[in-house]
C-alpha cells in the first residue's frame, strides 16, 4: 500500500508542478506574445478547461479499461505537452499544449486517485487521499520554482527534463500491479450514482474550494501588488500558504477517518466564510498576506473529507472509483474556471468587495445546508 501511495503521490505532484509552473512565466509570456489580460487569462485557464473536457472521459476510461492504462495515457499526454511547451513559439500552440496537459491531468488524476481509493482500507481512505492531496499541494509549491528555472536556464532544458520524469513515472506505473475494474462503469450507473446523497454532497463540496482558490489566485496577487508587495513577496505568500495546506490536508483526512467528515467540512466552510468576509478590508500588504496564509489552509480542510465522501458514496452504490474521480475532475475544473474567470470579472465590474463577500455567502449557505443534511456520516462498515 505504501508503494502505491508513493506512486500516486509522485504522479499528482509532477502534474500539479507542471500546471503551476506557468505562474511566474505569465508576465514574460504576455510581453513576448503581446497578449492582453484576456489572452493571458486564456493561457492560464487552458489547463482547467482541458481538465473539464477530459474529466468524464478519463473517469470512463479508468472504470472500463483500468486505472493503470488511464494513468499511462495521462502521463503520456503530459510528456507530449512538456515537449511542446519547450519548443513552441506560437501562442495558439502554447494554449493548445496547456489544454492537452489539462486533458492528461484529468486522466492521470482519475486513474491514480481511483487506484488509491480502491486499494486503501476503507478505515484509512481519507488519510490516504489526504496524503496524496498533500503531495499535489507540494507540487503547487514546486511549480513556480520550475517556472523560474525555465526562465533562467531555458524552456528546452527544464521542460524536456519534466518529460523525462514523466517517462520514468510511466515505467514505474508499468511495474506496479493493479486490480481490474470491479464496480459499475456504465453511464447508467453514473446517472444512478448522481442520485446518491453522499456523491452529490461530495461533488458540491469539491467545487467550493476550487471556486474560492480560483478567485483568490487572481484577485489576491493584484491587490497585493496595489498595496506595494513585490513579486518575490507575493510568491512567498503563496509558498507559505501551500506549505501549510500540504500539512493540513492529510491531517484532515485522518480526522475524517476516525471521527467522520462533518467537523473538518464545517470548519473549512466557516473558515472560508470568515476569510472571504475579511479579505476586502486590509489596507496594507502585510495584513493581507497574513490573512491569505492563515485562511488558505483552513479552506484546504475541505479537500480530503469531500473526496473521501465521494469515494464512500461510489462504494455504496457500486460505482467504479474511476468514474467517481472523473466526476471529481469535472467539478473541480468547473469551480476553478468559474473562480478564475467569473470571480475576476465580478471583481472588475463591481469591486473585489462584492466578489469576496458573494463567496463568503456561498460558504455560509453550504455550511447551513451541511448542518442539516444526513449525508456526511460514513456508512457503517460491514
Amino acid at each position: 500500500m505504501r508503494k502505491l501511495l508513493l506512486l500516486v503521490s509522485a504522479v499528482v505532484l509532477v502534474d500539479t508542478s507542471f500546471y503551476a509552473a506557468i505562474t511566474p512565466l505569465l508576465p514574460d509570456l504576455t510581453e513576448e506574445f503581446g497578449l492582453s489580460k484576456t489572452g493571458a487569462g486564456i493561457l492560464a485557464a487552458a489547463y482547467p478547461i482541458g481538465t473539464f473536457v477530459g474529466g468524464l472521459p478519463g473517469g470512463i476510461l479508468a472504470a472500463r479499461v483500468g486505472v493503470r492504462p488511464t494513468v499511462l495515457l495521462g502521463l503520456a499526454l503530459m510528456v507530449l505537452s512538456s515537449i511542446a511547451v519547450a519548443f513552441v513559439d506560437n501562442i495558439v500552440l502554447l494554449d493548445l499544449a496547456r489544454f492537452i496537459q489539462g486533458v492528461g491531468g484529468a486522466a492521470s488524476w482519475a486513474g491514480a486517485m481511483a487506484w488509491l481509493a480502491g486499494a486503501a482500507p476503507r478505515e484509512k481512505r481519507g488519510e490516504m487521499i489526504g496524503s496524496a492531496m498533500g503531495a499535489a499541494i507540494a507540487g503547487a509549491l514546486l511549480g513556480p520554482v520550475i517556472g523560474v528555472a525555465a526562465d533562467l536556464f531555458g524552456f528546452e532544458l527544464v521542460f524536456c527534463s519534466i518529460a523525462l520524469v514523466g517517462v520514468g513515472l510511466m515505467l514505474w506505473t508499468l511495474r506496479t500491479p493493479a486490480a481490474a475494474p470491479l464496480g459499475d462503469g456504465s453511464l447508467r450507473g453514473l446517472r444512478g450514482a448522481l442520485r446518491n446523497g453522499q456523491v452529490k454532497t461530495g461533488l458540491l463540496l469539491i467545487t467550493v474550494p476550487g471556486l474560492l482558490f480560483g478567485t483568490l489566485s487572481v484577485l489576491g496577487p493584484l491587490r497585493l501588488d496595489e498595496l506595494g508587495a513585490t513579486t518575490a513577496a507575493i510568491g512567498g505568500i503563496w509558498l507559505m500558504s501551500a506549505a501549510f495546506e500540504a500539512i493540513v490536508s492529510p491531517l484532515a483526512g485522518r480526522f475524517s477517518d476516525r471521527r467522520g467528515p462533518l467537523a473538518p467540512l464545517l470548519g473549512g466552510l466557516i473558515g472560508g466564510a470568515v476569510t472571504f468576509a475579511l479579505l476586502p478590508w486590509p489596507t496594507d500588504a502585510v495584513t493581507l498576506g497574513i490573512l491569505i496564509v492563515i485562511g488558505s489552509p483552513v479552506i484546504g480542510l475541505l479537500w480530503a473529507p469531500s473526496m473521501s465522501m465521494l469515494s464512500d458514496g461510489a462504494d455504496a452504490v457500486g460505482l467504479e472509483q474511476g468514474l467517481a474521480f472523473g466526476l471529481m475532475n469535472l467539478t473541480w475544473a468547473t469551480g476553478q474556471s468559474l473562480g478564475d474567470i467569473g470571480g475576476a470579472r465580478l471583481g472588475q465590474a463591481a469591486g473585489d468587495e462584492v466578489a469576496y463577500l458573494a463567496l463568503s455567502v456561498v460558504c455560509l449557505a453550504a455550511f447551513l445546508v451541511l448542518r442539516t443534511t444526513r449525508q456526511v456520516r460514513r456508512p457503517a462498515t460491514a
